[in-house]
Formats: structure tokens, C-alpha cells, sequence
């Protein structure tokens, strides 16, 4: 049985993102998954990486319940908003706190090449942006997905991650987020 943990990356529980996550949760149970939760607006932590790696903080423990998540899990959803052509500041802090070096990576001594703890999981990232996706792929090169996919993901090990980008969302009419909403159960149902 596939073993999933979806993270709300939106503040907001009332959000389009909210309902996009239950959407998917609603597929994935539909399914016999495994699944566990986690909104990242009701936990309590300090998003901000005072001393970077300098430093240890200590992880509160909601933190320390995410990784042993993320540990757990087989399969990734992250759903969330594009703002500023990025993930919103508390998942960026979620992040940064969560994704140490000895849980997620582990840097190599005297290189610059690192162990990736991260592996045989898959993701998937549900994004929503207030313009065409077509144009935020052509004029400004998919930067929030780069980032996540590339320099996140596939930088802690997971290999296949898949993302599913639905915009515009501002000035959308109910059909088109409501057909959505449905695709995205489907998603759950089939587990990607």
C-alpha cells in the first residue's frame, strides 16, 4: 500500500490550495493509500533559518513530526501557490528548517558533491498562479517549479517529480476550477 503525505504550502485554510489538497486527499483515501496531512500554516515553528548551517537549531516539535513524515512517506504532494515567482515565505521557511544537512542531505568532507537521503520517493507538486501557464513557463522559465523540482527535490534524492501547474486562478470562472478540483481528485485516486 502506497504510503502519501500532502503538504499545504498555501497560509490561508480557506484557499482554492485548501481545497485542491482535500481534492487529492479525498482521491487518495478512494484509493486504500496510507496518507498523512500536514498544512503548514497550523504549525508552530520558526520559519527563519537564523544561523543557516553555521549553527544547529533545535527543530520544534511539529518540525520534528514532519521529517518523520517525510521519512515515512513513499509519495510527495506539495500544493501550493506561486507568489513573486516562488513559493509562498512559509513553506520557504518550512523548507529551510526541515531540509537539513543529516536528515534530508548530508555534504561530503573536502567536496562539493553531497549524499542524498531523500531517495526512492516520488513527488508530486500542485501549483496555482494568477496568469497562463504558458506564459509563466516561456517568459519566465517555471522558476518556483525549478527550484522545487531541481534544486529541492531532485537535490535530496527524489528522482521523479511530476507537476501539474493551474492557472490563471484570479479571474477564473467556477467550471474551470471545479473541472480542477476533479482532475486533481483523480490524480489522488491513481496515487501521482
Amino acid at each position: 500500500m502506497k504510503k502519501i503525505l500532502i503538504i499545504n504550502g498555501h497560509p490561508d485554510a480557506e484557499s482554492y490550495n485548501a481545497a485542491l489538497t482535500e481534492a487529492y486527499l479525498k482521491g487518495a483515501q478512494k484509493s486504500g493509500a496510507e496518507i498523512a496531512l500536514i498544512n503548514i500554516r497550523d504549525l508552530h515553528f520558526n520559519p527563519n533559518l537564523q544561523f543557516g548551517y553555521r549553527k544547529r537549531t533545535e527543530l520544534e516539535p511539529d518540525l520534528l513530526q514532519a521529517q518523520k513524515q517525510i521519512k515515512w512517506a513513499d509519495h510527495l504532494v506539495w500544493v501550493y501557490p506561486v507568489w513573486w515567482g516562488s513559493v509562498p515565505a512559509l513553506m520557504k521557511g518550512f523548507l529551510d528548517r526541515v531540509l537539513l544537512p543529516g536528515f534530508a542531505f548530508k555534504k561530503r568532507e573536502g567536496s562539493v558533491w553531497w549524499d542524498k537521503y531523500l531517495t526512492g520517493k516520488t513527488v508530486r507538486i500542485i501549483s496555482t498562479m494568477d496568469q497562463p501557464n504558458w506564459y509563466y513557463r516561456l517568459v519566465y522559465g517555471s522558476p518556483s517549479h525549478k527550484a522545487m523540482k531541481r534544486l529541492t527535490m531532485q537535490f535530496v534524492g527524489v528522482k521523479s517529480v511530476k507537476i501539474t501547474a493551474i492557472g490563471p486562478i484570479r479571474l477564473s470562472k467556477d467550471e474551470f476550477r471545479q473541472r480542477w478540483l476533479e482532475k486533481v481528485e483523480r490524480m489522488g485516486e491513481s496515487n501521482k
